[in-house]
């Protein structure tokens, strides 16, 4: 593990990582093709509660840009496109996880204390 004292702010890769999937929908477009491994553009967005189509559109070709997602166009009609996580998004899903995990059991709300 890296020392946190060893990465500078600026120049820290956590930085960039978190500029690509540090907004409101990557993470759960991630766990969604985790889970099912293939999906349908619409079987992705049944699955993330509150997506816009808009908001999914541009989060699949982010994730796509940045190698995490790969997307399969087939050529019929009408147009049939499948999503996939590739091996570097199925690396990154490994520490997502964790985090994940960490998050479920640190999450109970407490109750404020008067």
């Amino acid at each position: 593990m890296t020392n946190p004292r060893d990465c500078s702010i600026t120049l820290c890769p956590v930085k960039d990582v978190l500029h690509k999937v540090g907004d409101k929908w990557s993470i759960f477009v991630m766990m969604a093709l985790g889970a099912e491994k293939t999906l349908r553009f619409n079987e992705l967005k049944n699955l993330i509660d509150g997506i816009s189509q808009k908001m999914l559109t541009v989060t699949v070709r982010d994730l796509e840009a940045f190698g995490l997602v790969d997307r399969k166009i087939y050529p019929q009609i009408p147009p049939k496109v499948e999503y996939t996580i590739t091996q570097k998004g199925e690396e990154f899903l490994q520490h997502l996880v964790v985090l994940l995990d960490w998050a479920c059991r640190h999450s109970t709300k407490e109750k404020i204390k008067d």
